[in-house]
């Protein structure tokens, strides 16, 4: 059986990179010894990604930690550099990439103010831009600092991506580029979390640095703001809260 995906987007090529990044990650488990699967690609083109069937049912505990600690350990081999060869997609949005030895440069000018520059209301844009000109060099200081080692990222690690069968866990949907591994983590706790026992294995293969709370924020700042890029104004009071917080934290 097989699943098929059609092209959301106004780019022909977004499925051949989705393709591409499922088989970069299967690389890197394969290559890692790591438990955690991909579906096979049967056929790509611009209009159709054909994938292997997933006979889905909800992950067991003993998955969740085997979960847990497969991703810290993916985490923790490290990368060339910052960033993406190409651009690709955060759900149905671009995604701009390049490569880079600055991780909090990177993080603000191409994650954080890009998807500022999408927002359609110039007031808003305005308003945005100001705050994060406002948080830029503290951010990029922060983000640097004890030196954290570019590693491969899903880049979209939200449940509806983290797929189960009987006995495999299952990665589908990346957005993928190379960072520092907690905005990974980050994007697991955006919309509810996982399960606790996800999060202690991951700790305990990988422990979490000393400024993860105040990253946690700023990581799904990318992701609210996305959201709001995609779907209105559900994800306004999100993407505020995530300025404000992250302003009140800084001391700014």
């Amino acid at each position: 059986m097989k699943f098929s995906k059609s092209n959301p987007t106004g780019d022909p090529k977004a499925l051949i990179k989705e393709a591409d990044a499922l088989r970069c990650l299967q690389n890197k488990l394969s290559i890692n010894h790591l438990p955690i699967k991909i579906p096979q690609i049967y056929s790509v083109n611009e209009r159709c990604l054909q994938l292997e069937h997933i006979n889905q049912m909800a992950g067991s505990k003993s998955l969740w930690q085997l979960f847990g600690r497969a991703l810290a350990q993916m985490h923790l081999v490290p990368e060339p550099s910052f960033g993406w060869h190409e651009d690709n997609f955060i759900g149905l949005n671009p995604q701009v990439n390049r490569t880079t030895d600055n991780w909090g440069e990177f993080y603000v000018h191409n994650r954080l103010a890009h998807q500022i520059s999408l927002i359609k209301s110039p007031s808003l844009q305005q308003q945005f831009k100001q705050s994060l000109s406002k948080l830029e060099n503290q951010l990029i200081a922060l983000l640097n600092e004890n030196d954290p080692f570019p590693s491969l990222l899903h880049g979209d690690l939200w449940s509806g991506n983290v797929l189960f069968d009987e006995h495999h866990v299952w990665l589908v949907d990346p957005a993928i580029y190379c960072g520092d591994s907690e905005a990974d983590l980050a994007m697991t706790e955006l919309f509810g979390g996982f399960p606790a026992v996800f999060y202690q294995a991951y700790a305990e293969a990988k422990p979490l640095s000393k400024h993860y709370p105040l990253k946690k924020t700023i990581y799904n700042l990318y992701h609210q703001l996305n959201h709001y890029n995609l779907f209105g104004s559900g994800y306004l009071t999100g993407c505020e809260r995530g300025f404000n917080t992250i302003t009140q934290t800084m001391n700014l």
